[in-house]
């Protein structure tokens, strides 16, 4: 027991070690921020452990660093006189109060020499106030400029910087507007259609369901997709779906005779000797053998098919230049199958599908326009997926 809790000071006393050497060479490096995260999540655990007390007088040190690093940063910033590096002043004077509230509910802090640690808190809530105004307001008037923009990615940069406004300042002036209007320009709308090139008709409540974007999956905050055209709508893209070959067999029945033979078991015999005595097991009991027999039957397999096969092509055009971007080939192939039978024989003979096949029965071919309601389901997924690479 006592080499047990030897073990455990010494490997605790390793890991304090460690973590000291961490800070230390993090405060030595130059990254404050670092030395000061180690050294709080140390000191949190036990501040009067002895092991870590020289976390302490590394805090000490890393704070006053990075505190005079920050303020000459913030200092240097407002000189510049820039209205971007208000995001800066404003991201600074916030990781200054953080760190002195992780650090302020661990003092009174002793270090190994016996002297308090000393740590010059300031109250930064007037700066970091005004700071979030100039960043609102900068915010504001970037988006706005950046709304005026032609370019797709400048109306999306002024959305994000919109949200981050509405984060920090819910409510401020027109901003929830300004975001309806960011989406709005920013999204990429997509006119779809569907056209016909085959010799079979294609029904109206195929095509609106292929049309039916709300079950494609298609979720994407930047892209739009209409099947009907609406008015002060900037559609950016048009889609074509162009079926230009429907193959639908025909209806076809083929029979086919199977001979079956199988080796069975049917109950049980007791084994005997070459005299006709009965042998017995250990305990004195008759040994069972399976009785094993042939059984035989014949199975008339009737299968029933018809096929229908779609073939098309998706047209991608950018609207604004007049011109095809790509295409896409879209194929699907539906085939309808039906198997049943009639048996003659000793039904034992018979597996689970060939009893599942005697069960079944003959039923109606699918019409050809079933047939393509059926594949659309198949044709939608390879649809989808065409748009999503778009």
């Amino acid at each position: 027991m006592k080499s047990k809790l030897l073990l455990m000071c010494l490997l605790l006393f390793a890991v304090a070690c460690s973590s000291v050497k961490k800070a230390d060479k993090a405060l030595s490096s130059g990254n404050y921020e670092e030395a000061i995260h180690i050294a709080v999540n140390r000191l949190q655990k036990n501040k009067d452990k002895k092991a870590d007390k020289e976390q302490i007088a590394i805090l000490e040190t890393a704070f006053a660093k990075y505190k005079k690093s920050y303020l000459d940063k913030i200092a240097f910033l407002k000189k510049e006189n820039k209205a971007y590096n208000s995001q800066q002043i404003y991201d600074l004077y916030v990781c200054l109060d953080k760190v002195q509230n992780d650090i302020y509910p661990l003092l009174p802090l002793v270090k190994n020499n016996g002297s308090e640690a000393v740590f010059e808190f300031d109250d930064y809530s007037d700066e970091i106030i005004v700071a979030k105004a100039k960043y609102v307001a900068y915010l504001y008037d970037n988006s706005n400029d950046l709304l005026k923009s032609n370019q797709k990615s400048d109306i999306r940069k002024a959305y994000n910087q919109l949200k981050e406004l509405s984060a920090l300042e819910p409510n401020y002036k027109n901003t929830k507007a300004l975001l309806e209007e960011a989406h709005f320009k920013g999204t990429d709308f997509y006119l779809v259609r569907v056209i016909n090139s085959t010799d079979q008709m294609i029904p109206k409540k195929l095509e609106d369901d292929l049309l039916d974007f709300n079950t494609y999956g298609l979720d994407n905050f930047w892209k739009e997709f209409h099947s009907v055209e609406q008015r002060n709508i900037p559609y950016a893209y048009e889609v074509v779906l162009d079926f230009s070959e429907i193959g639908i067999s025909p209806e076809r029945i083929s029979e086919k005779e199977i001979e079956l033979k199988r080796e069975i078991k049917d109950g049980y015999t007791y084994k005997t000797d070459r005299n006709g005595n009965y042998i017995l097991d250990e305990n004195g009991n008759k040994i069972r053998e399976d009785k094993i027999i042939t059984v035989s039957g014949t199975l008339l397999q009737v299968i029933q098919t018809k096929s229908l096969a779609v073939v098309g092509q998706v047209y991608h055009y950018d609207i604004a230049k007049n011109k095809r971007i790509n295409t896409f080939p879209l194929q699907t192939e539906f085939i309808f199958e039906n198997a049943f039978a009639e048996f003659k024989g000793d039904n034992r003979v018979l597996n689970k599908d060939e009893k599942a096949m005697v069960n079944n029965k003959f039923v109606p071919f699918p019409s050809n326009e079933q047939m393509l309601f059926d594949a659309s389901s198949e044709i939608k997924s390879r649809l989808a997926a065409i748009l999503k690479r778009m």
